[in-house]
């Protein structure tokens, strides 16, 4: 990684400070002459883009904004896309912008604020964003996030074109919202700088209801991001094709062949992956959220592999199959993942319109204590198991979530409108009901300590019933080992 002749601190511009642009404390260059300075200014061609086509959304993030206006009028709206955080010294973690602004815009780059003027018949919006690195100062030179270190950015007319939003330069927006009077909300904990230029015209709670409004938003996906959504569990799909592939590879080596793995189908198809990828193999499946990925894998054990490739949208995808090492269940390793499998086939069903979103969870939750009181691992009756709440020494967490920007999208909608909600067509959730032996647990017997099992699908809810998202990957334990063996042979 080359060194770079950035400020001393990349807070301060050079336009903000009004003063020639620092140089590294160690650089092995200790200045930049005048000769040099005037050279660069000069002799480089306008690359200024025109006729761009907007973003895919763009009418969506329109309709977001007005419904977002609709909700608050007379007030001065504030939804800051987030700064760059340090990972180290002088460098920094991959951005990835606030869910609420990537929402409103469909911009996905740093230091961005979305800001909605009241006006008499609503409001307008105005997207303020980093122009083009200064030439006449040497910023697109000299500093650390200059053009030709990091790369070029819009200008603002080319944002313009882009998101369907008029641009203005966001350095001088503090000062304007530092002078701004009337009501104010902003979306609090991406942008310290704009948080503190409004500091004493916002009050905790008045934000909280912006948050909230934005997280309700999101329940009732639109046509644009379901369509995300799928293409985001059509990359993840082949995503597992890929681990299938190179299982004895990640025997040879441990569980992060199967995260790199993957990762390389998420970077080249997509942004990212939406989530840390659990790559879990023998009891390592137990651990819920397993993402040290630094175990070994072996044949005769299980892989829980929970994943999501996230598209450059931002969408992702929350799917988990657990997979036979060698491809083929033993006995009881079937026995368990087809209860699991019973489960889920219980809580898919119960995923429609006019449902209660609880009623999935229940459906599997009641299924997986049938098959425990069953097993004589727990007293019955069933009624009593789940009135108690028994059976979650063994299943743990709850049977599913929303999905969309977030993998765990709208986590602060009211929990009237969310889990004790009814669901709607539109709404995109998980079901991934799971049992889970831990190795140390004296009340099974030794031969389940150490198995987990989890199964995930994306499942949207229709205007008459369901549909699998992720049905392109198999399910059934017989369809499972089938599908491994095609591509391992």
């Amino acid at each position: 990684m080359s060194e770079e002749l950035n400020p001393e601190n990349p807070e301060i511009s050079a336009t903000e400070a009004d003063e020639p642009i620092k140089q590294r404390k160690n650089g092995l260059y200790p200045g930049v002459s005048d000769e040099l300075a005037e050279s660069m200014k000069s002799g480089w061609a306008d690359t200024e883009l025109h006729g761009l086509e907007p973003i895919a959304q763009v009418s969506e993030t329109a309709a977001r904004r007005a419904a977002l206006s609709a909700r608050f009028p007379g007030e001065r709206i504030v939804v800051p896309a987030g700064n760059l955080k340090t990972r180290s010294n002088d460098t920094e973690y991959a951005f990835r912008a606030s869910t609420e602004y990537a929402y409103l815009t469909g911009n996905l780059t740093e230091d961005g604020v979305l800001v909605l003027e009241p006006t008499a018949t609503g409001h307008d919006a105005t997207i303020y964003l980093l122009p083009r690195s200064d030439r006449e100062n040497g910023e697109f030179w000299l500093d650390g996030q200059g053009e030709l270190w990091v790369g070029r950015r819009h200008s603002l007319a080319e944002a313009e074109q882009v998101y369907g939003i008029p641009a203005a330069d966001v350095r001088e927006l503090a000062g304007r919202l530092a002078e701004a009077t009337g009501p104010v909300r902003v979306v609090r904990g991406h942008d310290a700088g704009i948080e503190s230029a409004l500091t004493d015209k916002v009050t905790r709670e008045r934000d909280e209801e912006l948050r909230v409004f934005l997280s309700e938003a999101r329940l009732v996906k639109d046509a644009f991001e379901v369509g995300e959504l799928q293409k985001a569990v059509d990359s993840t799909v082949r995503g597992f094709e890929d681990v299938v592939k190179i299982l004895d590879k990640a025997e040879a080596t441990s569980e992060r062949y199967i995260e790199g793995t993957f990762f390389l189908r998420a970077r080249v198809e997509g942004n990212d992956i939406g989530y840390g990828s659990i790559c879990a193999s023998g009891p390592h499946a137990c651990t819920l959220h397993w993402v040290r990925n630094d175990g070994p894998v072996r044949s005769g054990d299980l892989l829980l592999l929970d994943a999501g490739v996230e598209t450059h949208s931002l969408y992702t995808a929350d799917v988990t199959r657990t997979l036979p090492v060698n491809g083929r269940y033993t006995e009881l390793q079937k026995k368990i993942y087809d209860a699991v499998y019973e489960a889920q086939e219980a809580g898919i069903a119960a995923v429609k319109p006019g449902a209660k979103y609880r009623d999935f969870h229940d459906a599997a939750q009641h299924v997986l204590a049938e098959k425990l009181v069953e097993w004589g691992l727990v007293e019955g009756p069933v009624e009593r198991v789940l009135e108690l709440g028994l059976q979650r020494r063994w299943t743990l967490h709850g049977t599913g979530h929303m999905l969309g920007l977030d993998v765990h999208d709208c986590a602060v909608a009211r929990t009237e409108t969310y889990v004790d909600g009814t669901l709607e067509p539109g709404m995109c959730l998980t079901v991934e009901p799971g049992l889970y032996f831990q190795a140390d647990d004296l009340t099974v017997p030794e031969e389940y300590r150490g198995i987990g099992v989890r199964i995930e699908d994306d499942i949207l809810v229709t205007e008459d019933g369901n549909r699998n998202l992720s049905a392109g990957l198999p399910r059934r334990s017989d369809d499972v080992e089938a599908w491994m063996a095609r591509l391992k042979s």
